[in-house]
């Protein structure tokens, strides 16, 4: 988590990356008490920032779990996201899909020749995983990555492209594909969570062959 973020962004930042968080989980990571933690929590759920729910788990007290409003979530914007909707509905009704698909087709291979630039020389998968998650990151998808025992997780907190990706799709496969090509031919990519299907977040599951 970025600890160098004032206390209510710091509370904003872990439930956009981890999202829905107990009482107890937030104020340990702030490093506060949980009634600190539940005063900067009332704060931002009075401007509409976060909001809470109960959740019974087994025979214990009920947890009050917090997470982020839709409002809260547009505090992590989509670029220019109006615009470029704008401008893909202009090219498809006036130049037809096939020609979305060639510009989209383009811009995919421009990130594929930017990424193997930046991945050039370096060996072995995880450290590709975590230099594409870091490109990823700093392009302002909220990058980040895990090992375990089936191999790596790249995760993308946030999508700010997510208006376009949601008015073609198309953006979303290209993105799958220069993951592909830019991992290699010995490597599976598989993507398991979807922000346009209803998850958080988008997640990646990577495997050698």
């Amino acid at each position: 988590m970025k600890n160098n973020l004032a206390g209510n962004d710091r509370v904003i930042w872990m439930l956009k990356t981890r999202g829905p968080q107990p009482l107890t989980a937030i104020a340990t990571e702030m490093k506060v008490t949980t009634e600190g933690a539940r005063f900067q929590l009332l704060k931002l759920a009075n401007e509409g920032l976060v909001e809470s729910a109960t959740e019974s788990k087994g025979r214990g007290r009920p947890q009050q779990i917090w997470s982020l409003t839709s409002t809260g979530q547009a505090r992590f914007p989509d670029t220019h996201a109006e615009l470029t909707v704008k401008l893909i509905r202009t090219i498809r009704e006036t130049l037809g899909q096939k020609a979305l698909d060639t510009i989209i087709e383009a811009n995919g291979q421009s990130g594929v020749d930017k990424y193997l630039q930046e991945l050039k020389g370096i060996q072995g998968l995880e450290n590709k995983v975590a230099q594409l998650a870091g490109i990823r990151d700093r392009e302002g998808y909220m990058a980040e990555y895990e090992k375990d025992g089936e191999g790596y997780l790249l995760i993308e907190n946030h999508c700010p492209i997510c208006a376009a990706a949601t008015e073609c799709q198309n953006f979303c496969l290209s993105e799958l594909n220069t993951f592909r090509t830019v991992l290699g031919e010995n490597v599976m990519i598989k993507r398991v969570d979807h922000i346009l299907s209803g998850s958080r977040r988008c997640a990646y599951r990577i495997q050698e062959k």
